[in-house]
């Protein structure tokens, strides 16, 4: 493989600095040497900080209203041919208490930013969940707050938000965005999750529409500079009732090769193989532990809605990315090496060092 990109990945993985030129680089030139490469330290450095141990979190998808119109969310508000469904309290709890029976010690409410999920709400449902299950984390996916609001329901116990930020260039948030929404509060958002004390989430589309290798190279350096506890990163896939209906979908092999990087970059992240990892390629999420991810969320949301919850076309809604297929999904895990957990799946310490075999 080539010797300046080889060396730019070993400073990476030796916990080193990267320049936004040199991280463009690292985008320009890859090729599929490179990937196997970096894929194999990225693996290296997950399995010596977490082991073989996968994930698991339990998502609810508590509702697909929302107020917002971004450009290419399937749940959009002026998709006037979406099913709309919102789940009651007691089906949320529900969902829960089924998850924590299965296993999960984490759950994951998301949803679009539906109006009806005020604070008292969505503090009682979090509340009421870490009462039944005071040793499960609760996430909340549920957009942009004010920090009172974040405060609020950090009070009432959610321990992690994710709140992707989509892109870190503003000028590309605006072209995927309606003109109400604001890169620079969706960036005021992250850092008021930080300061309430979440283990916070930021996560970007890969292969979005009018997006350029600078803006990945982009990507990468705000994840260095942002350090998440958790990254959610996947392929764009467009949704027919969008105005990007004809784009052109991300791919898993960029995919992948953006996951081990970040894996470099920041050894200690949690990083999933998303649905969208999933839907794009049969064998998406193997391919995305073996990219470095250690991270998936089987569905726990009623059946009866989850083809309602759809962001893009084709999304995969029934089968083994269900929660009550654990099994399923644990023995696809074990045939790549690999094992789903019942742990909450907290951030580590990195505390460790690997080596890194000097070229030839």
């Amino acid at each position: 493989m080539d010797e300046a990109l080889r060396a730019l990945g070993d400073r990476l993985s030796a916990g080193h600095s990267l320049s936004l030129e040199e991280y463009g680089e690292l985008i320009r030139r890859r090729d599929p040497e490179a990937a196997a490469y970096f894929g194999d330290l990225a693996v290296r450095w997950r399995k010596a900080v977490y082991g073989t141990a996968v994930f698991t979190r339990g998502l609810i998808e508590i509702s697909n209203i929302c107020k917002n119109d971004c450009l290419y969310c399937g749940i959009r508000r002026s998709n006037a041919s979406c099913r709309r469904y919102r789940l009651t309290e007691a089906e949320i709890l529900s969902c829960a208490d089924e998850g924590y029976a299965l296993g999960f010690r984490t759950v994951v409410l998301q949803g679009g930013e539906d109006p009806y999920f005020t604070d008292p709400v969505l503090c009682g449902i979090v509340g009421e969940i870490k009462r039944r299950h005071p040793d499960c984390a609760v996430t909340l996916s549920m957009g942009e707050r004010s920090r009172e609001s974040y405060g609020r329901l950090r009070d009432a116990g959610a321990d992690r938000y994710l709140l992707r930020h989509e892109t870190a260039n503003p000028v590309h948030y605006g072209k995927l965005h309606p003109p109400e929404m604001s890169w620079d509060h969706r960036m005021r958002c992250l850092r008021d999750l930080r300061d309430l004390g979440y283990q916070v989430g930021c996560g970007f589309m890969v292969g979005s529409p009018y997006q350029t290798e600078e803006d990945l190279a982009l990507e990468l350096k705000f994840v260095e500079d942002f350090r998440p506890d958790m990254c959610g990163i996947g392929p764009f896939l467009p949704h027919r009732d969008t105005p990007f209906r004809d784009a052109a979908a991300g791919t898993l092999e960029l995919t992948c090769y953006l996951l081990s990087l970040i894996r470099l970059i920041h050894p200690a992240v949690l990083l999933p193989a998303t649905t969208a990892l999933g839907t794009v390629h049969p064998l998406g999420r193997e391919k995305g532990i073996q990219a470095g991810a250690n991270v998936v969320m089987p569905n726990l949301s009623p059946v009866s809605v989850r083809k309602q919850y759809e962001l893009y076309d084709n999304k995969i809604c029934t089968g083994e990315e269900s929660a009550q297929c654990r099994g399923c999904l644990d023995r696809r895990m074990r045939s790549i090496g690999y094992a789903l957990t019942t742990d909450r799946g907290d951030p580590r310490p990195v505390n460790v060092k690997i080596r890194i075999k000097s070229a030839g």
